[in-house]
């Protein structure tokens, strides 16, 4: 299955969390067979420092849910520290689902196509880059229509 992750860190070695963190999805999930530029980016949703994002496609075969325990794992790896904050807050790292082929799930503790990415410039701009004709199974869109839509004001730009 191609599943679409983000990635993104704003806390310590931002650049370097990122690589690292695409060593382990290989280890872990499957195989990057496609990959974003890294983007830089405000915030969203909360006043910190500055994200780093990228957006990767893997192959695997893994079901959705173990993806999601494995990415807790390598999150939890990477530093993060999961909070019953409701809020966001600045973490080491962020790896979000954003689609698992066309699948739609929406169960409490797992919602793919992730529920925000079309609201999300740091996210539709890295996925644009590598997947412009890959269509939203819930908005029927692309994501090259839905960037083009998007009404997302945060500043996000290519650094590598």
């Amino acid at each position: 299955m191609d599943t679409y992750l983000l990635l993104g860190s704003n806390k310590g070695e931002r650049v370097n969390i990122l690589d690292r963190t695409r060593q382990m999805i290989e280890e872990r999930i499957g195989m990057i067979i496609r990959q974003s530029s890294l983007y830089e980016s405000e915030a969203w949703g909360f006043v910190s420092d500055n994200f780093i994002n990228q957006v990767i496609c893997t192959k695997t075969e893994l079901p959705p849910q173990k993806i999601l325990s494995e990415i807790h794992k390598i999150e939890a790896d990477m530093g993060r520290k999961h909070t019953n904050s409701q809020g966001y807050q600045a973490r080491t790292l962020d790896i979000d689902i954003l689609f698992y082929d066309s699948a739609i799930i929406n169960q409490e503790d797992l919602i793919i196509p992730h529920s925000r990415l079309h609201e999300r410039y740091f996210t539709l701009l890295p996925l644009n880059e590598i997947a412009p004709e890959l269509k939203h199974p819930v908005l029927e869109l692309t994501i090259q229509q839905l960037l083009e839509k998007c009404i997302d004001t945060a500043k996000v730009w290519n650094i590598r």
